[in-house]
């Protein structure tokens, strides 16, 4: 792939895709992760679980949205799959071996998010069809429509489409899923035809993004550049500068590391004045930016974000889990308001009176259903797409060499 980047001619060996790879668990990522999820819950619960004014939560929420989380996801997401694919398909020394490294890469991706992305989307759809006499699931032709959007990885256009103008459906979430999915293909092909301009190209992105402001619903949905930092930052950890970076400003001086961390976390905190204050048309600029710089402090893996101890522990449980968590979270808490006001008497007006029945029911059912979802799901078809990706990229590998 060095001859690939660099536009020279290729060899006609290969060189085997999994050597020098990197370590795919980073503590201080997974406990970010943790922290991502646990704000995106904290939002869904405000707008979609505990829909009745409380006025202590309303006054957290003129603050805080947790919207960001979706943000860090991005740059996470970015940082992790680059450093894990660039390291294999740099190593590719044909336009061959780099084909069957990508395929295989996008193997492991599709067995890793698919099987529980497409269960919990039949899932939504069969309660809004069946089990939605309050409505709580939206519209059966909204669940239908968002459903045939998720399965061909488009949802993120069709939210562009919905938002604001009719129901988007039960699974309005996916959208995210469908932007990374169209991250995980487009990757390969980005580093292939931009070889050694790919950093030029990534920064122009970038900047482009950054600097346009009041973004339209559909570049809103289309947004990569949180996405493309966590590329960046992968490429730069190989670079003399990352180090320098870590010296300077993180290792050696605890309480300006201090800073930095309380500094962006209440950037990012703080979402909800900066969406809609003076700051507000560069107000995902600066999520995306923060984002980046909150991945890069924890990209070093020395507890620099989160302190060792029993909370990060607690942290990493919740960002292992943090996939099933947020496909299961929105159903979760629909499910939770459609029991109740089943079980309620009829006539009966939710309002903060239920709210502890409410947290807990709905908590109760997201800890339970992603338990299972983790278990028996996520992670043995995580390993079913190792299992398969390895016997592919060892059985073209082979016929390379047999050549």
């Amino acid at each position: 792939m060095t001859e690939l980047l660099t536009g020279s001619s290729s060899q006609s060996s290969s060189t085997s895709p999994t050597q020098n790879t990197p370590s795919r668990y980073i503590e201080d990522i997974v406990a970010l992760r943790g922290i991502a999820i646990g704000f995106v819950l904290l939002m869904h619960t405000h707008s979609g679980l505990l829909t009745w004014p409380i006025p202590i939560f309303d006054q957290i929420f003129s603050y805080i949205g947790g919207g960001f989380g979706v943000d860090i996801f991005f740059a996470i997401s970015g940082f992790v799959i680059s450093r894990d694919l660039m390291p294999k398909l740099t190593a590719c020394t044909n336009i061959k071996s780099f084909i069957y490294t990508s395929l295989a890469f996008w193997i492991r991706r599709a067995w890793r998010i698919l099987p529980s992305a497409w269960l919990w989307l039949v899932i939504i759809l069969i309660f809004t069809t069946v089990f939605n006499k309050s409505g709580t699931f939206h519209s059966t032709t909204a669940a239908l429509y968002g459903t045939i959007a998720a399965i061909f990885q488009v949802h993120n256009y069709w939210m562009s489409k919905c938002f604001g103008h009719f129901d988007c459906g039960a699974n309005f979430f996916y959208w995210t899923l469908s932007l990374e999915e169209q991250f995980y293909l487009l990757l390969p092909l980005a580093i292939f035809l931009c070889r050694k301009h790919l950093p030029f190209v990534i920064a122009c992105l970038i900047a482009f993004q950054l600097c346009y402001t009041d973004r339209p619903p559909l570049l809103t949905a289309f947004r990569t550049d949180a996405l493309l930092l966590g590329v960046l930052i992968a490429m730069w950890e190989k670079k003399q500068g990352y180090k320098i970076f870590e010296d300077w400003f993180i290792a050696n001086s605890r309480w300006l590391r201090s800073i930095l961390v309380v500094g962006l976390l209440v950037i990012l905190i703080m979402d909800t004045k900066i969406y809609k204050g003076s700051l507000a048309p560069f107000g995902l600029a600066i999520a995306a930016l923060a984002s980046a710089a909150i991945v890069l402090i924890a990209s070093y893996d020395k507890n620099y974000l989160v302190p060792s101890g029993a909370f990060k522990k607690k942290l990493m449980w919740l960002g292992e889990r943090s996939c099933s968590i947020y496909l299961i979270h929105v159903p979760a808490f629909f499910l939770t308001k459609e029991i109740w006001y089943r079980i309620a008497p009829n006539g009966t007006i939710f309002d903060a009176s239920y709210t502890i029945q409410f947290i807990l029911t709905g908590f109760g059912l997201v800890y339970i259903l992603g338990e299972c979802n983790y278990h028996f799901l996520e992670l043995p078809s995580r390993k079913k797409g190792r299992i398969i990706s390895a016997h592919f990229i060892q059985k073209h590998t082979n016929t390379i060499y047999s050549r």
